[in-house]
């Protein structure tokens, strides 16, 4: 499938009771993780898009109410010398969830494809296999029982300038932002044109895109929580367990119920 950015830049504000929405969605994402640990289900879920586009704070309530000992949230920045001297998803296997864990991926393998593109920290010939490299990656994950959610986050040029000056002037917020920020921003077409190939080169069934309107937070994130939450109840069981009865005769005897 073919996506167009810009059908993703509306930025409606949240036509809602946000606080309220978060807590359910939330609570959903809870009972899932509870899911997936029970039926040793694993899954991944990365999160591409621009610098300031809201990543961070959709990972933050995605995970907020769940369990810490089985999730993994992986921030990824340049690979280290040791990382350089392998296959570019080496590091990324790495970083696969066990049974029963979901791993957050804050940027990704599409690094290839993108950063690594268009800035020609690779080859022309490395960016062009990647494509392939990516799909099949994806392909073995998705074979071996892991559920693969990838999500866009989109704004617009304007949006995006308007949240780097806000860090620039928040006095705590200024360590989020960057030289980089703004090398990107002048390359946004040649950027947008390596989001358009990726999209139609990798967009599959098994591991399809999620491209969400980034322009309004509260929107963008009740909108991806709940595409989250969709795809990953599509591939877990969700019927809660069965009280075991020996454990409720003996809970019933411990407290005297």
């Amino acid at each position: 499938m073919t996506i167009d950015l810009k059908n993703f830049e509306k930025g409606a504000k949240y036509d809602g009771d946000y606080g309220d929405d978060l807590a359910e969605v939330q609570k959903r994402l809870a009972h899932i993780q509870v899911a997936h640990i029970l039926h040793k289900r694993r899954a991944l879920v990365l999160f591409e898009g621009w610098d300031a586009a809201g990543k961070g704070g959709i990972i933050q309530r995605l995970t907020a109410e769940w369990d810490p000992r089985n999730f993994e949230v992986w921030p990824i920045k340049a690979p280290t010398e040791i990382e350089l001297a392998h296959h570019f998803l080496w590091r990324f296997w790495q970083r696969l969830p066990a049974d029963g864990n979901i791993s957050v991926f804050d940027r990704s393998w599409y690094g290839r494809v993108l950063v690594e593109r268009v800035e020609k920290y690779a080859t022309e010939a490395q960016w062009r296999r990647g494509y392939d490299e990516i799909n099949e990656f994806e392909a073995q994950q998705a074979d071996s029982g892991t559920t693969i959610v990838k999500l866009f986050i989109h704004t617009t040029q304007e949006e995006q300038d308007k949240r780097l000056k806000a860090r620039l002037e928040h006095p705590w917020k200024r360590w989020k932002t960057g030289a980089d920020d703004y090398r990107n921003r002048d390359k946004r077409d040649d950027y947008l044109d390596a989001m358009a190939e990726m999209f139609r080169r990798t967009d599959t069934r098994w591991a399809p895109w999620i491209a969400v309107d980034g322009n309004d937070k509260k929107s963008a994130r009740i909108f991806a929580l709940n595409a989250i939450a969709d795809r990953l109840e599509a591939h877990v069981p969700m019927d809660p367990p069965p009280l075991d009865p020996e454990l409720e005769k003996l809970a019933r005897k411990a407290l005297g119920m």
